[in-house]
Order: structure tokens, then sequence, then C-alpha cells
């Protein structure tokens, strides 16, 4: 699995590639996208309270983050937040987000892959091609310095991603100004 680091990387990504103008700098729409992309792994804490592995199961699916999704609708609409759907599609999105990540690392605990499309199918699924190395979760030498490595790897793969939709959104932006001033002097 990638690290927490690539998670809100990912996360962070997604908020920059989907705001709307006006909330690219909303610090409650870029928490809700970043805390989403890094929920899922939340599961570990189940194994404290049972002892069963609950990682990589139904809370690595579209259907948790689908009720993720509602809950944060259902808690931005009582808070009354502008657009609270939009804030349910950033918590899904971001999920979404963690998810892709999952699939695209190397895997080697059993079983292999994730229940992505819980509840709808109990299989678990795998990409066939990693991007991501695994993150080590004992600590000695050897797992210290394969994770340092992983999370190099992370970073630099996913902040040129981050980069190119800052970069998107900035030639969208420009493009929107350019198209402003054409008609305004069609029209002038």
């Amino acid at each position: 699995m990638p690290s927490p680091l690539a998670h809100a990387l990912a996360g962070l990504t997604v908020h920059v590639a989907t705001a709307p103008a006006g909330e690219l700098a909303s610090r409650r729409r870029a928490a809700v996208t970043v805390g989403a992309a890094l929920a899922p792994d939340l599961d570990f804490a189940w194994r404290l309270l049972d002892g069963v592995n609950h990682h990589q199961a139904q809370g690595h699916s579209i259907g948790v983050g689908l009720v993720v999704a509602a809950a944060v609708t259902l808690v931005a609409a009582a808070g009354r937040a502008p657009r609270p759907w939009a804030l349910g599609l950033a918590a899904l999105a971001g999920w979404t987000s963690h998810l892709l990540l999952d699939l695209l690392n190397v895997d080697t605990s059993p079983p292999i892959g994730l229940m992505a499309l819980w509840p709808f199918s109990a299989g678990y699924f795998k990409s066939p091609w990693s991007l991501f190395l695994d993150i080590g979760r004992t600590l000695n030498w050897r797992t210290v310095r394969h994770d340092v490595v992983a999370i190099a790897w992370e970073v630099a793969v996913l902040c040129p991603v981050l980069i190119a939709a800052w970069r998107g959104r900035a030639r969208r932006r420009a493009g929107a100004w350019h198209g402003a001033r054409v008609r305004e002097q069609i029209s002038g």
C-alpha cells in the first residue's frame, strides 16, 4: 500500500483538479478531499479492536466511499455549508483516489488486491501494473530504508501530477480571462 503522504498528495491533486474556481482556496473542501483520501486506511484501527486484519476489505471500496459521500453531504447540509452535495462529491473523489493508488501498488499480503467494488462484488481486485512500492509496517533498518525509497518514488510520481493539475487550472483560468477580453472587445 502507498504511504499516507502519497494518499494526501493524491487527495490534494484531486482537489486542485476538480475544485470550481471559487473553491480552490476553500480549506473546508481541501480538508474533505484530502481527509477522504486518507480515511480508508483507518481500517487498521479495527485490528486493534478485534485482532482481525480488515485492511483492503470493505473499507477499501466504492460502496463505503458512497456512504462517506452521503454522510459528508448530510453533515454539510446540517451545518448549512454552501453546496453540500459538492462537498460529498469531493469526499467521493478523494476516497476514489485512495482506491486507485492502492490498486496500483505492489501487494504482497494475502488476500491480494482490495474489495474495490463491494457491495456490488465481494471479489478482490488488483491492477496487473504496479506503480507504487509497498510500505513496510515493521521498524528495522531494511524496512525503513525500503520505505524511504518507496516514499521518494511516490513523491517523484505524484508531485508532477499535482503540478500538472495546478498548471492546467492556470491555463484554463488564463483562457477564460482571454475569452472574456475578446468578447469585451467585440461587443465594445
